[in-house]
Formats: C-alpha cells, sequence, structure tokens
C-alpha cells in the first residue's frame, strides 16, 4: 500500500538516530511528519538531558524542512483509547485520523495497539529496517546488524526477544 502521510511519534526517530539511520526516512517515505509535542519530546527534551541523539534529530528535521504539525485534541466521544497514551503518541494518532491514507511510525505496544484499533497503519523501528531491507536500501547483513544492535543496547527499549523473531523472519 502506497501511504499518502507518514506520521512519526518520538520512539522510531530516537531509535533510528541512535543507530545513525535518520536518513531512510527519507529513502523510504520522502517525508515524515511529526506533531510539533513529538519534536519537543525527542528534541528539546532530549537535548535538556544531554541526549546525543536529540541532536541528530533536530540537525536531520533542519536539513530536510520537514514540517512540524499543531495538532488539537479530538472531541471526547470519537478520542476513548481504552489505554493510557502518552502526549506524543496520542498527537500521532490524533493526526493520522484527519488524513488520508496515514502511516503511523510508534515503537510502544500499547500506542500500536491503539493504531490497529483504530484501523490506522502501524509500523515500529523494527518494521522501517525491515521495509529498508525488502527495497534494498539495506543489505540483509546490515539490517541484521542493525536488528542485533537494538536488541543489545541497554539505551533501546525494544526487547531482545522480539529482535530476534525479527531476523528469523528477514
Amino acid at each position: 500500500m502506497k501511504f499518502s502521510h507518514v506520521i512519526s511519534n518520538a520512539g522510531p526517530l530516537i531509535v533510528l538516530a541512535k543507530l545513525n539511520q535518520l536518513e531512510l526516512l527519507d529513502d523510504l517515505y520522502h517525508e515524515v511528519q511529526i506533531p510539533r509535542g513529538v519534536y519537543h519530546e525527542a528534541v528539546t527534551q532530549g537535548l535538556a538531558y544531554g541526549a546525543a541523539d536529540a541532536l541528530t534529530i533536530r540537525l536531520f528535521w533542519r536539513q530536510k524542512q520537514w514540517p512540524f504539525i499543531d495538532t488539537q485534541p479530538m472531541p471526547p466521544s470519537t478520542n476513548q483509547a481504552p489505554v493510557t497514551l502518552h502526549p506524543g503518541e496520542q498527537a500521532v494518532l490524533t493526526l493520522a485520523q484527519t488524513l488520508a491514507k496515514p502511516l503511523v511510525l510508534l515503537d510502544d505496544e500499547m500506542a500500536r495497539a491503539e493504531a490497529r484499533r483504530l484501523s490506522l497503519p502501524v509500523r515500529g523501528s523494527l518494521g522501517v529496517l525491515v521495509q529498508a531491507y525488502r527495497q534494498q536500501w539495506l543489505t540483509r547483513a546490515q539490517a541484521g546488524l542493525l536488528i542485533e544492535e537494538i536488541g543489545l543496547r541497554p539505551d533501546i527499549w525494544i526487547s531482545a526477544k522480539l529482535c530476534e523473531q525479527v531476523l528469523e523472519s528477514l
């Protein structure tokens, strides 16, 4: 399926920045939108904590000149998530519901489940790497190494077991 809009939460941006693979977003999607609150979480707060990946995201976003989107909360009747989501996740899902043919990039499993409940296509950091491999932006060896690295890094909160399962599926 061809997506008209790709909207990312902070998690995939942070993971890809830690791996120095943000360029894959441009290769795969040509433009990614983020709610302003996601930028604040990934960059402004990240820089305040001294996170090197925050600087990488800021420089990448500035270079690409990709948009920040201001989101408005959905009316309560249409925004009844059965789980509590972080503000960035909620903003991504709210924005995606207003767009034709969106793809949402989320790593948190509860947020991904909510996206599926809302019938929104969803992909996480691992899914981005698998897609990059399938579209030949990465070799099998490159994708495998990046997925293994994710599973081993203590600063990336994606389980090693999930990484192993994804590696087996390549």
